[in-house]
């Protein structure tokens, strides 16, 4: 499960490619974090538009070939390396220090920033492959719970090392009571039909007819007790437990309506940067 985290220093570098009779372009970002030695690159989609026909299948196997050797040798190492090693063709910036909360959010700020902000397109929707659909938390119940079909309100680009699945969506979380691993405000991806018990994950609920709009959404981490007698185990009721300690536990009645909507899988982006 991803986690919020404190803010602290992280370096990123500009990939650029200069082909011979074209000019400079802005590849992708990569990031560093020193603390961990962790090193993500995320590169543009559309690779093959910036290179001839001769050399495109070469660019296109780029980002497979960085995401392997950081594997291999790891992200400080490979770091060490490219800066070492990179040709006039293939080139990397200085490093360059930055602020940093969280890994995901940062390299795709820096991605927007200075790649995207440079090429000025729009990332192609490729839906499930590079975005995922967002709905509201009503929508949401509907697509989800009453298996109704919901047209999504946007589609929201994925960190690149995120495997997409069918059954994810994204939702905007209002209120404090996960933070800090969830933020107010920000956009969670959340996946349907999880594999495995629910026992301890942080789970989107819909509670029917608890409001008087209908139904109240809230996300917690789930807790079942269960009571152990001669005949094996009974299922005694549910609590819903925040992650913010300002917040009491929810108490589900087994009797009452409600379902889970979804597990959650990580956080996508802040309200705001």
């Amino acid at each position: 499960m991803a986690a919020f985290l404190a803010t602290r220093k992280a370096q990123y570098l500009l990939v650029e490619l200069a082909l011979p009779a074209r000019p400079p372009a802005n590849l992708g970002v990569l990031l560093f974090d020193p603390s961990t030695g962790r090193l993500e690159c995320k590169l543009r989609p559309d690779l093959e538009a910036l290179a001839d026909p001769e050399d495109a299948e070469v660019v296109c196997e780029l980002a497979e070939d960085l995401a392997a050797k950081i594997r291999h040798m790891g992200g400080r190492r490979f770091l060490e390396y490219l800066e070492d090693s990179l040709s006039n063709v293939l080139r990397i910036s200085e490093r360059r220090s930055v602020e940093m909360r969280n890994f995901d959010w940062t390299l795709q700020r820096l991605y927007d920033e200075q790649v995207r902000g440079v090429v000025r397109e729009p990332a192609k929707i490729i839906p499930f492959v590079t975005h995922l659909p967002r709905y509201s938390l009503r929508a949401a119940a509907s697509r989800f719970g009453e298996d109704m079909e919901v047209e999504p309100e946007d589609w929201v680009e994925a960190p690149a090392n995120l495997r997409l699945t069918r059954d994810m969506y994204v939702v905007h979380v209002t209120g404090r009571s996960m933070e800090p691993a969830i933020p107010d405000g920000s956009l969670a991806v959340f996946r349907y039909q999880p594999a495995g018990s629910r026992q301890g994950k942080f789970v989107l609920v819909w509670r029917r007819g608890a409001s008087q709009s209908g139904g109240e959404f809230t996300i917690k981490v789930y807790h079942s007790r269960k009571e152990v007698s001669e005949d094996g185990w009974r299922h005694t009721g549910i609590q819903l437990k925040p992650v913010n300690p300002e917040f009491e536990p929810l108490e589900v009645d087994q009797a009452a309506e409600y379902r889970v909507l979804g597990e959650f899988v990580q956080v996508l982006a802040p309200a705001e940067g």
